[in-house]
Order: C-alpha cells, then structure tokens, then sequence
C-alpha cells in the first residue's frame, strides 16, 4: 500500500470543514478591513528564502525541500510566504500605488523537520502583510485583525506576548553584550545554541532546549537580557503600541526573551499562545520588518506581518458540523431523479439523489441521516407531475407540483 508521506496528512471529514471554516472567518475579517488577497507560488528560487529568511536560521540550514532544475538553478518549496510576498511586491511595482498595501494570503508550506503534534512537514498558514507604514498603528492593526480572527473561531485562554527587538543600529550592542554574558558557558549549549552564539546571539532565545534555558534563566544573563537597551526612536515606536493596544482593549503581556526565528524582524515582534497546545504552544506569531524589501531588491519600504498555522488552530477550535442538504431524492427513475436534481442545484438549493438504485428503506435511511426533506419521486408522482416531500425532522409529508417546488 502506497501511504502518503511522513509528515504530510490528508485532509477530509471533520478536518476539512474545519480548514473551510478558518479560511472563511479569515476572509471576512480582512475584507472588513481592506486587505486584498494575494496566491504566491509554492515554489521559488532558494536564493529568495536564504537572503529573505536568512543563513542563521534553522529553516535555511537544516529545513528547505531544494531541488534542481535543468539549467542548474534551485529552486525551493515555501517554508514560509513572506518572502514570497515581498518579492511579488518588488516585481509588480505595487510600491507605485497609494500606501499602506495590506496583503494576505492562505496556503500550504513546506519544512523537513521532526512532525509532532501542529507541526508537520507540510502544512498551511494564513497570513497578514502590511507595506508602507512605520507607524506603531500598523504594528496595533496587524495584532488587532489577528485577534479578531482567533476571537471569531471562538478561541479563549490566548495570551499576547510582545518585545520590540530595536532597529540594526542599537541591537548590535546588545548582541555583543549578549554574547559576551552567554560565552562562559558555552560549552553546555545546544549544538545550534553555539553556532547561534556567534552568528546571530538573540536567535538563542527561541530554543527550546530545556539546558540552554536553564542557562539564559541565570542572573547575570538575565540582567543582561532585561536591561534595556533600545534607542530612544525604537523605545517611543514601541510606548506608541502599547498605547495603541491599550486602547482597543487588547492585554497583551511583555517578553524580554520573544525574538522570533527568523532574521529579517526589527523593532516590533509578537506572538499569541495557547495555553492548550503544550510547548508548542504559539498560533501567531510576526512582527516589523523594515529592511527586507530592499534587502530583497525593492525600494526601502517599512513592513509589518504574521502568520497563523491552520493545523494548530483545526486542533483548537470546536469542530463544526457539515450542514444538511435542503433535499436529498427518494427515487427508483435513476433520469427523472437527477434531471430534478440539477433544477433544484440551479436553484441554489444543495440537493443530492440516490445514483445506486437502492431499495425504498435504505435511500430514506441516508436521507434522514444527511438533509432535512426528502423528496418522494415515485411512479404516481412521475405520472401525475406531483411530487410527495417529507420533512425528516418533524415527518411531515406535503404534495405539490414540481414547478411550485422550482418557483419556491
């Protein structure tokens, strides 16, 4: 037996409709709120994913599903879209129309690492990008429809972690403090904490190693990491947030030690946790990026964005119930049935019938199980142009003329 792939699912049933559900939620908050909907390929030159994501993050090292074409070139499956967007940004010129462009999208990623509960090797997230605004009011927006969604999906028990990580110019100071704090004990690190050590120190904090975390929870590393150190632009972008936050009466808590896993954030980062997912506990996460359109090519622009991933939300949210047809056909004239049928769908009604010609008891049987009326279409009906329809709830049953059930 052929099986699919470790680390990839199929999905159907209850789990289908509840990644209809997310997607549908989704779009009505962006619509509300002016965002436009952006495909991207699933695939893109390797070249975007190690300048945009960076070569000190594990996605880059250690995750990427990389091929070559012909000619040489290689090419990746997405591991994450944000890249993806900005260099659809750069490529149609969209920094010609009026800012800020609001974007966001919903798809499937790709990522070879260990699968475990909401994390597989394929896997979907929906998406928010906003280009054009340094203000702390796109930081405030992007959290704000964020938590509309989740809070639409009836999610409870989240929690708002925010830090603002300063701009390249006041953060490599406090790398080098960082560094400087951590080396001592360097040899008791992770593998990936002591490369991490020397390339890029803050991305250390979001290991999950339980060793590295006993040693940044240490005193003088902690005084180090809770000292502040951002410049005083960075420091007031980062008071505006909070005011902003405040306002919409959104609680969020502050996290010294929140840094994110990719390289191209500055000033602002965020994420929104669960506490029903264990240590993988985050739904959201994003945060500012105002140097990756032109490091990508693009004319400066300051950004702002997250993602979501939809198997993590699918494992939170109540599952919904697929709804009943309006009717479903009781019927041996396999032709009359299905010529009703297609009247009916293009009627906008959702209606099914029996294809197999299965006994009277076994169609009413399904039907009861999967719509709410039946309709009768036997041999009297056939030669009367009437038909015999029963509520499935309430056992009701009425007669009417086929053209009063089509006009109705």
């Amino acid at each position: 037996m052929i099986k699919a792939q470790r680390g990839t699912k199929d999905v159907f049933g209850e789990a289908a409709l509840a990644f209809s559900k997310i997607e549908s939620v989704s779009r009505k908050v962006f619509e509300c709120a002016n965002f436009e909907e952006i495909r991207t390929p699933i695939f893109e030159t390797t070249e975007l994913f190690a300048r945009g994501v960076g070569n000190s993050t594990d996605i880059v090292n250690k995750e990427m599903y990389s091929f070559k074409i012909g000619d040489g070139d290689s090419l990746t499956l997405r591991p994450e879209n944000t890249a993806g967007v900005v260099r659809a940004y750069i490529e149609h010129n969209l920094s010609r129309q009026s800012p800020p462009q609001k974007f966001w999208y919903f798809g499937p990623m790709f990522r070879y690492e260990r699968p475990q509960a909401g994390r597989q090797r394929q896997f979907h997230q929906i998406g928010a990008e906003i280009f054009g605004s340094s203000s702390a009011a796109a930081d405030a927006e992007t959290i704000l429809i964020a938590s509309e969604i989740l809070n639409k999906l009836g999610l409870s028990d989240l929690v708002v972690e925010i830090n603002s990580i300063g701009c390249p110019d006041c953060r490599d100071n406090y790398k080098t403090s960082i560094k400087k704090a951590v080396e001592p004990h360097s040899a008791s690190l992770c593998t990936d904490c002591q490369v991490r050590c020397q390339k890029n120190p803050l991305r250390m904090f979001d290991c999950k190693n339980e060793v590295c975390q006993k040693i940044f929870a240490r005193s003088e590393i902690q005084s180090v990491i809770l000292k502040d150190f951002i410049c005083e632009d960075c420091s007031a972008h980062f008071e505006e947030l909070k005011k902003l936050l405040d306002e919409l009466s959104i609680k969020y808590v502050i996290n010294k030690l929140l840094v994110r896993g990719l390289d191209y954030y500055n000033r602002t980062v965020f994420e929104i946790k669960s506490s029903k997912l264990g240590s993988q506990n985050a739904v959201c996460g994003g945060g500012r990026y105002d140097g990756l359109v032109e490091l990508l090519g693009g004319e400066p622009a300051p950004a702002v964005g997250w993602a979501m991933g939809v198997e993590r939300l699918v494992s939170l949210i109540e599952p919904p119930q697929a709804e009943k047809l309006d009717y479903y056909i009781v019927s041996k004239f396999t032709t009359q049935a299905l010529k009703l049928t297609k009247e009916l769908r293009q009627k906008g009604l959702k209606v099914d019938y029996d294809m197999q010609n299965r006994k009277f008891n076994k169609q009413l049987e399904k039907a009861s199980k999967i719509a709410q009326k039946a309709i009768i279409l036997g041999e009297d009906e056939i030669a009367q142009g009437f038909l015999t329809v029963k509520d499935l709830e309430s056992g009701e049953q009425i007669s009417t003329q086929v053209q009063t059930l089509l006009q109705a």
